[in-house]
């Protein structure tokens, strides 16, 4: 009896590549695409770094808040209004000395 090698079919070889082709597109686009994994931990990443500024954001915000409450008309803070007319106008009093 003589055996009889046969080839595979080339529906059969063409559909495992396409298979094989379609399974590493979707692993890649899974991985590196628009929403794959990599661009979502770039995401929180992002996420990350921008609450840390807005925090700062918000404490900067209450500092100027702060600043302008004690030098409006309403509450007037003399030694922070002595301060910045020293340091903005680089004003003194005649009975001080300037060391530079």
């Amino acid at each position: 009896m003589t055996v009889s090698k046969k080839r595979p079919a080339l529906g059969v070889v063409l559909f495992f590549a396409l298979a094989f082709g379609m399974g590493f597109y979707f692993t890649f686009a899974a991985v590196q695409g628009d929403f794959g994994v990599f661009r979502r931990v770039q995401a929180l990443s992002e996420k990350e770094a921008l609450a840390v500024e807005r925090n700062r954001l918000r404490e900067e915000v209450a500092r100027m808040q702060n600043l302008t409450l004690r030098l409006s008309d309403s509450y007037l803070d003399l030694d922070l209004l002595d301060e910045r007319a020293r340091d903005v106008l680089g004003l003194i009093r005649s009975d001080e000395i300037v060391i530079r």
